[in-house]
């Protein structure tokens, strides 16, 4: 069970009620075309994006469509991205300048957005090597006007460093800063608006993590009694300390037994199973992520380790763009590729 101190700080939790933009709803002939609509709005409205309702996958198991919300900036990134962009253009910064490595969803999200935005936006891409040879991921962000900085892979672990932001901060003047991931207190704030009423019918909630956000923001809008699990997509006990930064109950576990290596790590045995995921149910997951988590929800319903009459729901957070890569290095290998 997860337990955490907390400490709240207000200034990060309200926002003052004026006219601001954000991005919304792009359509799909849009993104085609490359013409991208902005909505206004009063930041008491209502953000624009699809409601979409739950698929139920079994008698026991639900999945909740977030990558759907939004075609380029979907699942998570779009939560974490919305009050992080609200609060750079209502403070008139410049650009957003964000951290990621070779097949960044949170890269690619970043760079959709800033160019539906009209604002400049930085990546500072982990590995001087990819300059030379961009995958899909990087040359989607470039084709939206990102600018990629590569950096080594010792200086992109300073990337938290107050003296390495501060030579950041000087080379890109007014540019607002967010965390690898997109995970801080206002993607927090944000991912706590991805469970409705309906889901707080369900007993236990299921995610996959990464830098902690989600998980966190789920752990703030459940109730008490439902049970929040999250799948890891990377080795690592630290997640524990990052999320009890920012949760407010303890109603949550880290299953770790469910990485699959490491971060981006894949064997056969996972790849068979989402592709007989998406044949049987028609939801396409992605190998960094959402993968790994629906493996755990069902190997956990078969071993008991979730009892039999309880309702599960999986938040299904995106990452699909970085299939196309994945299957690069699976045809590498000559193992079967992802469908």
């Amino acid at each position: 069970m997860g337990m955490c101190f907390f400490m709240f700080n207000k200034d990060t939790l309200n926002f003052r009620d004026t006219n601001r933009y954000l991005f919304g709803f792009i359509g799909y002939n849009q993104i085609q075309s490359k013409v991208f609509s902005i909505f206004t709005f009063s930041f008491t409205g209502m953000l624009k994006i699809k409601t979409l309702k739950n698929i139920r996958l079994n008698t026991q198991v639900s999945l909740k469509p977030d990558y759907l919300i939004h075609p380029t900036v979907s699942g998570n990134k779009y939560r974490k991205l919305k009050y992080n962009l609200q609060k750079a253009q209502s403070e008139n910064y410049k650009g957003i300048l964000t951290f990621g490595g070779a097949f960044s969803n949170h890269i690619a999200a970043t760079a959709s957005a800033g160019q539906a935005l009209n604002i400049p936006t930085v990546g500072i891409i982990r590995g001087e090597e990819l300059a030379s040879n961009l995958n899909s991921t990087l040359q989607y962000a470039k084709s939206c006007g990102m600018h990629l900085e590569f950096v080594s892979r010792s200086d992109y672990k300073q990337k938290t460093d107050s003296a390495y932001l501060k030579t950041l901060s000087e080379k890109f003047k007014n540019f607002y800063i967010i965390p690898e991931g997109g995970t801080n207190a206002l993607a927090v704030k944000g991912c706590q608006e991805i469970l409705t009423d309906e889901d707080l019918n369900f007993d236990v909630i299921c995610c996959a993590v990464g830098t902690g956000g989600t998980i966190s923001g789920l752990i703030n809008s459940s109730l008490p009694a439902q049970k929040i699990i999250g799948f890891p997509a990377l080795k690592g006990s630290f997640l524990n300390e990052d999320i009890c930064k920012f949760a407010k109950q303890s109603n949550w576990e880290l299953w770790e037994a469910y990485h699959f290596g490491g971060y981006a790590k894949v064997d056969s045995k996972l790849i068979t199973f989402m592709n007989h995921f998406k044949t049987t149910y028609k939801v396409p997951l992605d190998p960094v992520y959402t993968a790994k988590m629906m493996y755990g929800i069902f190997d956990a319903i078969q071993t008991g380790r979730i009892p039999k009459d309880a309702k599960v729901l999986a938040i299904h957070t995106g990452g699909l763009q970085g299939i196309e890569g994945m299957n690069i290095k699976l045809k590498q290998k000559q193992l079967e590729l992802i469908i």
